[in-house]
């Protein structure tokens, strides 16, 4: 990557090395960066942070480390993508980078237009939903790795498949580089070849003012990730930070402990005694490392979590749901010092809504799937409908009549349910040369905004208004590019692809309502993070670990034989030895491939639990939904914790200890479970011989009664409520 006789710069400088994941990690950040600033001064110091999740928080803690220490709070923080992003910018201002729409699209014409045959594999692979997908995950990653086919033909046979797809990448990047595009993922290489070639000065411009480096997250900074530090600190001080037996990300694609990827640093313990720990800080070191803390004695009986066992996955939300409300009625915490960590990006929207649903507000804010936006149907339904009139040849402003055109019913049914007042007449009045034009004048006649901040919580109408902005950008740039023709055919083509193949991965983002909310992230997200409270959801067998590794497009038994793959298939026994201290005897491994990636998932739940400074929240369930469906047995993880002496494990019961239920959903189940909770208490006590004391019954009846004649209650609950007895009673009731 550099240019030929000059050698890769080398990486100096300290490292200081955590001992595990743990909860004050940060605050041991926040001591480096204080001596590096009273050193060089706040303002000529560099906080980079190898992932762009927990960035507010960080600066927080710097700024009030900086207040503590009598100096102004001025800490420069950005994530490495962004800081090479800029690097980019400034070797060439002119370049634009590939929004993951436009990556689509290029990709899918250039997999179309290839010349040689697609390996049939492949060919069958493509009718499954999340086979574009699939592939596009893979070749970020190969262009991550910078994996070519040209580096890739050395005497090795290569699976056909991967040769396929790694030519077609080559293609993709030609084809990129013609048109001026770079897309995201091969940022970090461009910025690592113009940083180390300092190319037209871009190095001694990008570290003017720059007299020390603090990089954060150091165990998931990668080969590429490396070089990068190396080159931008040649000459400058470097200080980073990383945890032991805390790397997911890059124990993916790269086998090793802190210690390997760090030979050429000075390491060092950090300064900052270890503390006390919340009450499971043994579960933390265990769930890293496979041991307890040296004083067993000590911990038997304090190390305590909870957990959360319920019969479907919304049921398991529900009690969640339930249970931040307690934990605030009795800790007087705020939504926003909660956190609901879900396995993958793709699980959020669903979490956020069930959990709103159950009347707990949420602070984070996604771009959910196009596919089932409201506004994006409509639009998409405009697009349609401009369609017809284009291939009917309607001229702007034609006195075509409508009733002769002919139109879509499916479409037209669309618009008039969502447009009061709709008529076909209006299709033709928004019309304009410009697609995006078109678009716009049927947002604003339409009143399209205007509707979305009337139909529902202002956070759904973030999204939909980040939805509707998609598909503007969509039509602004058919018409700009060659890749399709800039008409309506063009842009339904390109809308259609889009929705068809959208990730919510690639949107997710992390904000905060107005009046605060719980946050819902993946739990990689949580790896420099700290909340009072962590609900770990979905802590399924087939989740932590899984069975499933890498990824759904080819099958396990080919990737542990794929060399050329870029992951980790065929680890080696060291390689299993240095990176995970849980295995006690990796020459016993029998499944090698397996065995990595299971204790990679290990560590998932490792960083997740760290993330607790309070309270630690296990979450499981039976079934996805009700019915005679496969049943999900617990993460083997929970399930060992439970069996271990040394570690309490607490259930938490749908309603607490008092009786009180948390919830507007809760409160209503509850309220109209009464009737038939008293009847079955009744009936319990009588058939075993008990005497039945009606007080007490009478006496909690007369309460609802009350609530029943109460004038603010709804009138469809009251009514709901009063059936409810009249089932209770043995009424019949049409």
């Amino acid at each position: 990557m550099s240019s030929p006789g000059l050698p890769a710069p080398t990486l100096e400088g300290t490292l200081v090395a955590l001992e595990y994941p743990r909860t004050d990690v940060l605050e041991c950040v926040a001591d480096e960066y204080v001596r590096l600033a009273e050193t060089h001064g706040a303002r000529n110091v560099l906080v980079v942070k190898r992932h762009p999740a927990g960035l507010e928080e960080l600066e927080r803690v710097l700024a009030s480390a900086s207040r503590e220490a009598g100096m102004v709070p001025t800490p420069n923080v950005e994530a490495l993508p962004e800081h090479a992003s800029k690097v980019i910018e400034a070797f060439d201002p002119t370049i634009d980078r590939l929004e993951y729409e436009e990556r689509i699209e290029l990709i899918s014409l250039v997999i179309a237009g290839a010349k040689r045959d697609i390996p049939p594999y492949l060919e069958r692979a493509r009718e499954h939903d999340s086979f574009a997908r699939d592939v596009g995950q893979l070749l970020l990653e190969v262009t991550r790795q910078r994996h070519t086919q040209s580096k890739l033909e050395n005497g090795d046979d290569i699976h056909p498949c991967l040769e396929f797809l790694f030519t077609m990448n080559d293609r993709f990047h030609a084809e990129l580089d013609a048109r001026g595009f770079i897309e995201r993922a091969d940022v970090i290489p461009r910025a690592v070849e113009s940083l180390e070639n300092n190319a037209d000065g871009v190095r001694d411009r990008t570290t003017a003012g720059v007299d020390a480096v603090l990089a954060i997250q150091f165990e998931e900074f990668r080969e590429l990730d490396r070089r990068y530090l190396a080159a931008l600190t040649n000459d400058i001080e470097l200080v980073c930070v990383g945890q032991r037996h805390a790397s997911v990300e890059r124990t993916r694609v790269e086998p090793g402990a802190l210690e390997t990827i760090s030979e050429s640093l000075n390491i060092r313990q950090t300064s900052r005694s270890e503390p006390v720990g919340p009450p499971h800080a043994p579960i933390i070191r265990w769930l890293a490392t496979g041991a307890f803390a040296d004083e067993q004695e000590e911990i038997r009986g304090r190390a305590h979590a909870y957990r959360i066992r319920t019969e479907t996955a919304r049921e398991q939300t529900r009690l969640v749901a339930t249970e931040i409300g307690s934990l605030r009625d009795r800790h007087d915490w705020s939504y926003d010092e909660l956190v609901v960590a879900v396995p993958r990006a793709e699980r959020v929207p669903w979490t956020r809504r069930r959990l709103r649903e159950a009347g707990i507000p949420t602070a984070t804010i996604d771009t959910p799937s196009l596919a089932t936006d409201p506004a994006v149907a409509e639009l998409y339904a405009v697009i349609r409908a401009q369609q017809t009139l284009e291939h009917e040849a309607v001229e702007i402003d034609s006195e075509t009549p409508t009733d002769a055109i002919d139109w879509d019913d499916a479409v037209i049914r669309r618009l008039a349910a969502r447009v009061d007042s709709f008529s076909p007449e209006l299709l033709i009045e928004c019309r304009d040369h410009a697609v995006h034009t078109t678009l716009e004048r049927w947002i604003e006649r339409t009143d399209l905004k205007g509707r979305i901040a009337d139909g529902g919580s202002w956070i759904d109408a973030r999204e939909q208004f980040d939805s509707v902005e998609r598909i503007l950008d969509i039509a602004r740039f058919v018409e700009r590019t060659d890749l399709v023709s800039p008409d309506w055919d063009g842009v339904q083509r390109m809308v259609a692809r889009t929705i068809e193949y959208d990730a919510p991965h690639v949107h997710t983002i992390a904000s905060s309502t107005a009046e605060g909310g719980v946050t819902v992230c993946p739990v990689d997200e949580l790896a420099y993070a700290t909340y009072n409270a962590v609900f770990v959801l979905d802590c399924n067998d087939g989740i932590y670990p899984g069975s499933q590794f890498l990824t759904s497009l080819f099958p396990t038994a080919w990737l542990r034989s794929m060399d050329a793959f870029p992951a980790v298939t065929d680890p080696t026994v060291t390689e299993l030895e240095d990176t995970f201290r849980t295995l006690t005897d990796p020459e016993t491994v029998g499944d090698r491939f397996e065995t990595y990636h299971v204790e990679r998932a290990r560590r998932r739940l490792a960083l997740a639990s760290r993330a607790a400074t309070n309270r630690l929240y296990l979450c499981s369930y039976e079934r996805e939904t009700d019915g005679l469906r496969r049943t999900h047995d617990e993460s083997r993880y929970v399930r060992e914790l439970r069996a271990s002496s040394s570690i309490t494990i607490t259930d938490v019961e749908p309603t607490t200890q008092d009786g009180r239920v948390y919830g507007p959903q809760r409160t209503l189940e509850s309220v109209l479970g009464e009737p038939w909770g008293e009847l079955e208490r009744v009936r319990r006590r009588a058939s075993m011989g008990e005497p039945v004391d009606l007080a007490e019954t009478e006496s909690h009846f007369q309460e609802m009664a009350l609530l029943l004649e109460d004038d603010g209650l709804d009138p469809t609950l009251r009514e709901a409520i009063r059936t409810q007895f009249e089932f209770a009673a043995g009424e019949v009731r049409r």
